[in-house]
């Protein structure tokens, strides 16, 4: 079992100077907090936290984000805050940790719009501080260690999970370290059969096997050393699950596989890699097609090294890894190795561009227009093989297999893609649609006369960027006729139903279009032109606001002058509340009825706990106001704050094929967060959705219930508390 001591040796071995003080402080910390609680082994809750921390510290992550590896369950599983972690440990760590806590119900169910929703937290948290997916990645290797202890059903879906989304993610982050031991024990769960029908065929042949290492690495060293090739030759064998993937790719059994097992060769400088690779090739032949230079086109993960096979002395292909220790560092730990770079201020800015595809992949998704798209999307930006390939001034670029001149057009300059009429490969004409291959030398022809891209190319591009360049090309060019065909529609329903044609132009207008999600005038007219908004609804909308004004515009004066009057007796503003008579005071706003601005609130006074905030119809409210009447507090809400408040809705419709996607678009359309989803089916042919959104008052909230009414087998639509 892992101790506390082999956790401070880990740390000691890469830190000398480590402030062990602050580990053990943050090891008693989670101990504490999580005391009496039991993992499903049977074994104290503790020993999973510190097993991740010294997964950490292998990898030698600074200080910082060993500790918040030991802290990073306290906020989710015990009464611990994210502002007692700051004042014992410091903003850092408690950014970490709540980085972690956010990611901690990542699930994967089948659900296409859960995952996708779940993925998107992922990279936004890995895009504020790439170490909380170091945590994270560290925490399911640790629960694949202790898969064991699970049920067949859930063994399964862990290691499904973990070959889909985490282990190419360490593959992405260059962390091959990681990536093996997560691949090999999904592999382990997810295949049991051919997993042990490997291990043990491998097995029989290994002394054979290494007999051929043995001999290649012999040679190789003298030949080396009387170069004066400082170096070592290690024997690596490969992971079960690459060798099981080649072998469904390729169609062929195990005893048709050969290089089951590497030869990886470390040297001092560049020059002496290539120099270990002459001699390799000097002494064996090499097999044609197999040779690859990672060092002078490295991997976008960071990975360089010389990779070649030869036919060894044996008469048997090996294949030839050659790199230097640097090199191999990288390879090993990937992101995780530069980090200390990173915290002691030197090579910051080379740092940021090793992450800049994380920061670019999220601008690329961020336009997805459904879950489906962002996961086809995220398939090819992240998890893809990649072609390497030439400008004409023979600069190197990256791009996902299958990608099309098109997509390299649009990754040099989007103005380039839109202006591109034709392609060069190698100095020959190809079609626009010819998928690149490595090595191609591209050049991309450009015509000022050009129309645009064409809608066919949607069809044709594979990258994200270049699909929302497209787009966007189109919802901008179309924007214009949108306005003006908006605006038309919706003064000929204002005169229809003799409304004022000021009330849809001026100021009262503009407020209206920001109640809907619309950033402009403009944007709500392009809506309504695109077909996307109705005219008769805003406008009999507009004309119940216009007809209750009128009524209430007599009164305006008294009832300024009673606000500013009663204004003087509240206190300021907290969160969004004010309590009459007093400042100050911690405000909470509890989950039983998630009040949201426009709800009638009341205020209670908890012991210890500030102000308590519910809305006049909580059933948790009301036997306090009997009977503690003197603990319930006047409050009103602040009309200038903007901050969104969570509100949750039950939606019962037709248990169809895409229901959940029609609900969840309607969200996508208004731009409007769900923080939690939860999908069922009953047994009486229906289903039910529940949603933890993110609204800024009662009359977003209403339009948001509309809409979600107007789709299709929506059955009803109710806003529903948890007390």
């Amino acid at each position: 079992m892992s101790s506390l001591f082999e956790l401070e040796q880990k740390v000691l071995v890469y830190n000398p100077s480590a402030d062990i003080a602050f580990l053990r402080k943050a090891y008693n910390f989670a101990e504490n907090a999580h005391r009496g609680q039991k993992r499903i082994s049977g074994e104290d809750y503790i020993v999973h936290p510190l097993a991740i921390s010294i997964i950490l510290a292998e990898l030698q992550l600074d200080l910082q984000t060993v500790a918040a590896g030991l802290l990073h369950d306290v906020v989710e599983d015990t009464g611990i805050t994210l502002t007692d972690i700051e004042s014992n440990f410091g903003p850092e760590v408690a950014n970490m940790v709540d980085g972690v806590t956010k990611l901690g119900k990542l699930q994967f169910q089948n659900k296409e719009e859960r995952q996708a929703e779940n993925l998107r937290k992922m990279f936004l948290a890995m895009a504020k501080d790439i170490r909380v997916i170091l945590i994270k990645l560290a925490d399911r290797l640790h629960n694949l260690r202790t898969l064991q202890f699970q049920s067949e059903r859930k063994q399964k879906e862990v290691a499904e999970e973990t070959l889909m989304f985490f282990a190419p993610l360490a593959h992405r982050l260059g962390i091959y370290k990681i990536k093996w031991e997560l691949e090999d024990l999904s592999f382990r769960y997810k295949e049991p059969e051919q997993y042990q029908r490997m291990k043990v065929q491998i097995a029989k042949s290994r002394v054979k096997r290494e007999e051929h290492i043995q001999e290649v690495i012999k040679e190789l060293g003298e030949k080396l050393a009387a170069v004066n090739i400082k170096t070592e030759i290690q024997g690596r064998p490969k992971n079960l699950y690459s060798i099981y993937q080649k072998m469904m790719e390729q169609q062929k059994e195990l005893k048709d596989i050969f290089d089951v097992q590497a030869v990886r060769v470390l040297v001092s400088t560049v020059k002496d890699c290539y120099g270990a690779l002459g001699i390799a090739h000097t002494l064996w032949k090499p097999i044609p097609g197999r040779f690859k230079d990672y060092i002078a086109m490295p991997k976008s993960n960071m990975y360089q090294s010389l990779h070649t096979t030869v036919i060894g002395p044996q008469g048997e292909p090996v294949e030839i890894q050659i790199r230097t220790w640097e090199m191999h560092k990288v390879a090993e730990y990937g992101i995780a190795a530069h980090w200390r770079y990173k915290e002691g201020g030197r090579g910051e800015g080379d740092f940021d561009k090793k992450l800049a595809w994380l920061r670019q992949m999220m601008d690329f998704q961020h336009d997805a227009r459904d879950a489906q798209e962002f996961m086809e999307n995220l398939k090819i930006d992240l998890f893809s093989h990649s072609v390497f390939v030439f400008t004409p001034k023979g600069d190197v670029m990256e791009l996902p297999a299958g990608t099309t001149p098109i997509d390299f057009a649009y990754r040099i300059h989007t103005d380039v893609g839109h202006r591109t009429v034709g392609a060069k490969i190698n100095g020959r004409i190809v079609p626009l649609d010819y998928k690149l291959k490595n090595g191609n030398i591209i050049e991309i022809i450009t015509s000022k006369a050009s129309n645009g891209p064409s809608r066919d190319w949607l069809n044709i591009v594979k990258t994200s960027q270049a699909k929302n360049r497209i787009r966007q090309w189109f919802k901008k060019e179309r924007r214009d006729e949108n306005i003006a065909r908006g605006r038309d529609a919706l003064e000929r329903e204002a005169r229809k139903q003799g409304l004022e044609l000021e009330l849809v132009r001026g100021e009262k207008f503009q407020e209206y279009a920001k109640r809907v999600n619309q950033s402009s005038v403009e944007d709500l007219y392009a809506t309504i032109g695109d077909g996307q908004m109705i005219p008769s609804q805003i406008i009999a909308k507009l004309r119940e606001e216009y007809r209750a004004e009128k009524e209430r515009r007599p009164l305006a004066e008294e009832m300024m002058k009673k606000a500013e009057a009663k204004a003087a007796e509240w206190g300021k503003p907290t969160q969004g509340i004010r309590v009459k008579g007093i400042d100050n005071l911690l405000i909470r706003l509890p989950h039983c009825c998630n009040p949201v601005p426009g709800d009638p609130i009341v205020g209670y006074i908890t012991r210890g706990r500030g102000v308590s905030i519910h809305r006049g119809d909580c059933v948790n409210i009301q036997p306090i106001q009997r009977e503690e009447p003197e603990r319930v507090v006047e409050v009103a809400w602040d009309k200038d704050f903007q901050s969104p408040f969570q509100v949750k809705l039950e939606i019962t419709g037709l248990d169809r094929a895409g229901f959940l996607n029609d609900v969840l678009n309607v969200l996508l359309d208004l731009k409007i967060n769900a923080s939690w989803v939860n999908a069922r089916s009953r047994k009486d042919q229906m289903s039910l959705v529940e949603l933890a959104l993110q609204v800024r008052n009662t009359e977003q909230l209403e339009y948001l219930m509309n809409k979600i009414k107007k789709v299709k087998d929506v059955y009803g639509v109710r806003r529903v508390s948890t007390g």
